[in-house]
């Protein structure tokens, strides 16, 4: 008889309903008393857990893994990352089970698994595309972005109607503007600012609601796990906590210097990694090329579109991919909703210019990126009369800053630093951007520095992909939609802002 390779073992582990082991009445994990087993025994179906460093989060995914799910995933950003917890998985687990380090899969004697994986860049989730698990557990949730977060949830389920299915995440505060949709998402214990405020380990009910002015789709507070009925559609509640954690919550760290160590930290990471302060200051990087309080103040005025023709629409292409195209109309100092088109639905220009035809009014021009697959979508357009208009951000520039001091080594750095200038509370012209936390992270992820010859050079889009995880659209759309065009009058070329 041929013998079972091990991947073999592995799929038919899963199919397993896990079964006690009747030799041992001692299990492999117990969570510690307080917060850690508040947070174990949770009904909540999105448990986020931590805050503070020390708290025993990694722990708490793994206890989970192997003593209540069959087969479980945790996820870290990067392969790398995981070295911690397969070294700690190794001394909870030690003989009762045997570890593939090829597939970084673990199958137990009692035949649950628990598989660890990575997902570096936005287009890795597809990965694991169709791949269930009962329970999903993110170590740093703050690493990762929304959109991963959402696409790797989208498979927590199993066939056995008596396995529970849920989503663990822990984390310590965010650290950069990237991960500040946790604090929204988790709003009700982690926002100051929201209305309705919840007690840790309170379990709060949310429904995505997906229509016309939202087609990603938004959080909306029920009452309780009762179905909702909308315009039709019936939505099922899902419930969330928070659990916070602390150093003082662990015993184990109480005979050693940890404390000590994180009280020696620098503000604000002493205040996040001690006390698990989600209030203290995300920083800006120094090189970042718009400040996060001036997108937040332009997201403060959004409100009622006026009242006037449209002035413009920014068009960031996709052909396919993880990458989205993404068009921002633009009225006058206001960006309306973001259209977000995935990839997958824009395969060729001809599908790009329709999606810009049926959305310019009046004579609005489209400003479309020509870099890369930009150049057809464009094209199309001309062939069908739309007004649209090429962005070049690799093109030369000749223009100044608003000091005078210095020029740009390209359109993109030029259309960048424009709406920086516009976004200062200082200008006066009250720009006034969707609040939407994927076009916030957008907009403040670009870094620049001064060239030897003083010019402002933007972070190349490449760089900053693969420092986020993802292509920033939706900032590019809105940068496209405030961008510079040119026609020629009298025989001149005469540049005039959108």
């Amino acid at each position: 008889m041929a013998k079972k390779g091990l991947r073999q073992q592995w799929e038919e582990a899963v199919s397993l309903v896990a079964v006690v082991d009747e030799r041992s009445t001692t299990p492999l994990w117990r969570p510690l008393s307080g917060p850690q087993t508040m947070a174990y025994e949770s009904q909540a179906d999105e448990l986020f857990y931590g805050g503070a460093a020390g708290g025993g989060k990694t722990d708490l995914i793994l206890g989970l893994s192997i003593t209540n799910h069959q087969n479980s995933i945790i996820f870290r950003r990067e392969y790398p990352q995981l070295k911690g917890i397969i070294q700690r998985s190794r001394k909870i687990i030690k003989t009762n089970g045997s570890y593939n380090s090829t597939e970084k899969i673990w199958i137990l004697d009692d035949g649950r698994t628990l598989e660890l994986g990575a997902c570096q860049y936005e287009e890795d989730v597809e990965k694991y595309q169709g791949r269930p698990h009962d329970l999903k557990a993110f170590d740093e949730i703050t690493h990762f972005s929304r959109t991963m977060f959402k696409f790797l949830t989208g498979w927590a389920r199993t066939a056995d109607e008596n396995q529970r299915v849920r989503v663990i995440c822990t984390g310590n505060p965010p650290t950069t503007s990237e991960g500040r949709w946790v604090i929204d998402y988790w709003g009700p214990w982690l926002d100051l600012k929201y209305p309705n405020p919840a007690a840790p380990g309170e379990l709060r009910w949310f429904i995505v609601v997906v229509d016309e002015s939202s087609p990603q789709g938004r959080d909306v507070e029920v009452p309780n796990s009762d179905p909702v009925e909308i315009n039709g559609e019936l939505y099922i509640p899902r419930s969330r906590t928070f659990v916070p954690a602390k150093i003082d919550d662990n015993p184990y760290y109480s005979k050693t210097n940890y404390k000590a160590v994180l009280m020696g930290l620098p503000e604000p990471l002493r205040s996040q990694m001690l006390r698990g302060d989600f209030t203290a200051g995300i920083e800006d990087d120094p090189w970042q090329v718009i400040p996060t309080e001036w997108v937040q103040a332009a997201m403060k005025r959004w409100g009622q579109r006026p009242n006037i023709p449209m002035t413009s629409l920014g068009v960031d292409v996709a052909r396919g991919g993880a990458a989205k195209t993404v068009l921002a109309p633009r009225y006058g100092n206001y960006i309306d909703k973001l259209q977000r088109h995935p990839g997958k639905t824009t395969p060729n220009g001809g599908a790009i210019a329709s999606l810009v035809q049926v959305t310019l009014v009046g004579d609005a021009y489209a400003h479309i990126d020509i870099c890369g697959v930009g150049s057809s979508p464009y094209d199309a357009c001309i062939e069908r009369g739309v007004n649209a208009h090429a962005a070049n951000g690799a093109a030369g520039s000749d223009a100044r800053d608003k000091s005078g001091k210095f020029g740009f080594i390209n359109k993109r750095a030029e259309w960048y630093w424009h709406l920086r200038e516009l976004l200062d509370p200082e200008s006066g012209n009250d720009i006034a951007l969707p609040d939407d936390s994927e076009l916030l992270a957008d907009l403040t992820a670009p870094r620049w520095k001064i060239t030897s010859a003083s010019k402002i050079q933007i972070e190349a889009k490449e760089d900053i992909q693969k420092r986020i995880g993802r292509s920033p659209d939706c900032g590019d759309a809105v940068v496209y939609a405030f961008g510079e065009i040119t026609f020629s009058i009298w025989g001149e070329d005469t540049a005039v802002w959108g």
